[in-house]
């Protein structure tokens, strides 16, 4: 999948009612993609814990357009298998997620401030030290 909207469609043919019904639920699951523009995104809701935030977020169940009670986990679970094909745990993406240096040790990151700091931020540092000279 590709667009919330067209999770919305989809969900009409599960659930009934119109896509208006579920493009908030969808929305949220993909807003994600403001900060990542790519699959990785979906590390941050597309597992069982995101499914059960947007049951806390979006309420347990819902009345649709056509006067029918849909849950909130069910579009959830829709969304995500559509996307991945099964329901991944945040367990799932956190074992195959490799630690990096700055993860960890505060203490010595501290002390070897810049050493393995994520590239956009030692380029933002690089750019904010150019514009000060």
């Amino acid at each position: 999948m590709s667009h919330p909207y067209i999770h919305a469609k989809n969900s009409v043919k599960f659930f009934g009612g119109k896509p208006e019904d579920y493009i908030d639920i969808h929305n949220w699951f993909d807003d994600s993609k403001s900060h990542l523009g790519d699959m990785r995104h979906r590390a941050l809701k597309h597992h069982t814990a995101g499914i059960y935030e947007a049951e806390r977020l979006f309420g347990e169940r819902f009345t649709n357009s056509d006067g029918k009670t849909v849950y909130t986990r069910y579009v959830g679970e829709q969304h995500v298998i559509e996307d991945l094909g099964f329901l991944p745990t945040l367990e799932d993406w956190f074992e195959n997620m490799q630690l990096q240096d700055w993860m960890m040790n505060r203490e010595k990151r501290i002390k070897e401030f810049g050493k393995g700091l994520p590239k956009s931020l030692k380029q933002k540092i690089k750019e904010s030290q150019m514009e000060d000279e």
